[in-house]
């Protein structure tokens, strides 16, 4: 039989859709503005990969929302290593993870974020294969899939034979509440091993370089010479989007999302149902950039940015901003889609023109 370790923390990823940026602390706040968990759900998206092997396959995991819901729903056979009390914590992952290692399972897949990977990385080390499920906030560690269902391809290629190969690959954390600061300290926490498959699993976020300051000005001052009169504009999550608030002079959020109108400020550090709020009756565009090294359009750190809001705005008034570096960065690989709704991923996905500098243009393809 193949045996398979499943670990799910449940909370993760939930300050997202609620403009949080990290639920670190913030489960009850995130509650209390109506966030609801994915964990789970992104989950079950990667276990559907491995429904082939399901007759050939054993799950091993923790109680309830730890794991067991998850693969039980889907019809795995499902072994229970550890249970928990109804709530969980970075303490249940730890020690599930151990009794994973301890028994000798083929593969662990984690569904988490940065916080989750470094409590891998602390319970177990490098050298036992790993793969995370991505439902975190802002993820940093290139330890993770894509996407929900690139983990579960992946993880069905390792365990097949297909891809036996494993590597290192970092585990980086941030200080969430320096994050919520607009200050990014990114920490290396140690090493995991994962399967490797370029096309599958993302890659370390790049920081911008000062050297790309003045791409991005002049990149901000060509979205800005376009806008509407009576036009709404979200302003996304990054240093790129953030210099069109700083060359308006508007008091804008570095890592949050921004509605303006007319040029001035409606609201800082908007999210989901608030967005749809201010912006009810009104002509409403977006204006994103592309996590470097990574690609993500969505999906990474703009969270606030929900299903219902991106159907709201529609692919045709998304503008797409990043400079040639960051661009090139990507080695011809398409900018990523991981909004939560599979629906809203195929609507997005396509080609875009994305404005580069004064007048410069550059054509990729979303997927």
């Amino acid at each position: 039989m193949i045996q398979i370790g499943l670990i799910v923390n449940p909370v993760a990823g939930l300050g997202g859709s609620v403009g949080l940026k990290g639920t670190d602390g913030m489960v009850e706040e995130a509650l209390r503005r109506g966030a609801e968990p994915l964990s789970n759900e992104r989950a079950k998206t990667a276990l559907r990969g491995l429904l082939p092997l399901k007759d050939e396959a054993v799950i091993y995991t923790g109680s309830g929302d730890l794991g067991e819901a998850s693969a039980r729903s889907l019809g795995f056979e499902t072994q229970v290593l550890h249970e928990t009390s109804g709530s969980t914590g970075a303490g249940d992952t730890r020690a599930l993870a151990k009794k994973l290692a301890l028994r000798g399972v083929d593969l662990i897949l984690f569904a988490g974020g940065d916080g989750t990977a470094a409590d891998m990385y602390e319970a177990i080390g490098e050298k036992h294969p790993v793969l995370g499920i991505p439902t975190g906030v802002k993820i940093y560690s290139p330890v993770y899939a894509t996407t929900p269902a690139a983990a579960g391809e992946l993880a069905r290629l390792y365990l097949t034979g297909f891809r036996s190969e494993l590597e290192q690959a970092e585990v980086l954390d941030i200080d969430e509440e320096q994050y919520r600061l607009g200050r990014v300290d990114v920490r290396l926490r140690g090493y995991l091993s994962v399967p490797r498959k370029n096309r599958l699993i993302q890659g370390r976020k790049a920081p911008s370089l000062l050297s790309e300051q003045a791409a991005a000005d002049a990149i901000a001052a060509a979205v800005i010479r376009d806008m509407e009169q009576d036009v709404c504009y979200l302003i996304g999550a990054g240093t790129t989007t953030y210099r069109v608030t700083e060359r308006l002079g508007l008091a804008g959020t570095l890592i949050g999302v921004d509605l303006i109108c007319n040029k001035q400020l409606i609201e800082a550090d908007v999210y989901g149902s608030r967005i749809l709020e201010l912006a009810a009756g009104r002509p409403l565009k977006l204006v994103l950039t592309v996590t470097g090294g990574q690609g993500f359009l969505l999906g990474r750190g703009n969270q606030q940015l929900t299903p219902a809001v991106l159907q709201a705005v529609g692919k045709d008034n998304i503008i797409v901003i990043a400079t040639q570096l960051k661009l090139a960065s990507l080695g011809g690989r398409p900018l990523l889609l991981d909004t939560g709704s599979e629906e809203t991923d195929r609507e997005l996905s396509g080609y875009y023109k994305v404005i580069a500098g004064h007048n410069r243009y550059i054509a990729a393809k979303a997927e």
